[in-house]
């Protein structure tokens, strides 16, 4: 439908972020190959975040892909994690909606840099890295830099769509998925009225 084209066309931004993200995640991996114990299984990491908007709406847009009954069961299983430490999507060790996993997700494990207490600082998943002394700055993860983007990012989705009046500025997994469907349109660009009665006189079927 019109409307899923519409959600995909204004979440490109952020799809090309996760894809250059992922892009540089490869790249470390394969610098460090041999001292990243993290595989399939581990969720040492996966704990209760919270998100920007425009990922939420990310995560929505992947739920709304997957059959009614296998959506229906993830959003039940987030109903009925929502208030634990550990994220809501996380079910036997794994992500319920991986493919679309948030950003910070798809860092955890490797070496990231960031700013607290005007101080630079370096961490990385204990179970890593274990016998490294030193690591190459290109093998870091610059986080400030990345929430920076990503900040730019939110804003352009949030000019873009019709996000309600009491969107928060950041979301727990559980408001991304049950509170805050991704069913918005942007406020620039939608059908007409004219556009709207052509579809209807040629019987457009067009189907999700």
């Amino acid at each position: 439908m019109i409307l899923i084209t519409v959600m995909e066309n204004i979440l490109n931004n952020y799809r090309q972020l996760v894809a250059r993200i992922d892009a540089l995640c490869r790249e470390i991996e394969d610098m460090l190959r041999g001292q990243i114990t993290c595989s399939e299984g581990c969720s040492s990491c996966c704990t209760a975040i919270t998100l920007f908007p425009v990922e939420a709406a990310a995560l929505q847009a992947a739920l709304e892909t997957l059959p009614a009954e296998a959506a229906d069961a993830i959003r039940q299983h987030v109903a009925d994690h929502a208030e634990g430490e550990r994220c809501p999507l996380l079910s036997h060790h794994c992500c319920l909606l991986y493919a679309a996993r948030p950003i910070i997700c798809r860092t955890h494990g490797l070496p990231i840099t960031f700013s607290e207490d005007n101080e630079q600082r370096v961490d990385c998943c204990p179970l890593n890295l274990s016998e490294s002394e030193s690591l190459s700055g290109s093998s870091v993860i610059d986080l400030d830099r990345l929430n920076a983007v990503l900040v730019a990012v939110n804003a352009l989705y949030l000019s873009q769509s019709d996000a309600p009046d009491n969107m928060p500025e950041r979301l727990t997994i559980a408001e991304a998925i049950l509170r805050f469907p991704s069913r918005q349109t942007p406020a620039t660009v939608g059908e007409t009225n004219s556009t709207k009665e052509s579809n209807h006189a040629h019987h457009n079927t067009e189907k999700k």
